[in-house]
């Protein structure tokens, strides 16, 4: 199989403003196609949602951006 596509999805200003955006997520993952992927940007490492997409069978990668916000992605094999 060849390396998944990435949507990518910034959650940074919906917790800037006091929202949870799991929901948001949530729908984007539910919607993603075979073969392609999902980049959250957030300002901290989401180890609960790491855990819970784990646990649905989804793979991750995480990265330290240099603005110290974090970049994981999120793809099903």
């Amino acid at each position: 199989m060849s390396s998944p596509k990435f949507k990518i999805f910034d959650v940074r200003p919906l917790l800037a403003r006091g929202e949870e955006p799991i929901s948001l997520i949530r729908a984007r993952v539910d919607a993603l196609p075979p073969g392609h992927g999902l980049t959250v940007i957030a300002p901290f490492l989401p180890a609960p949602l790491i855990e819970l997409l784990k646990s649905e069978g989804f793979q991750s990668t995480m990265e330290r951006c240099a603005d110290g916000s974090w970049s994981v992605n999120f793809w099903r094999e």
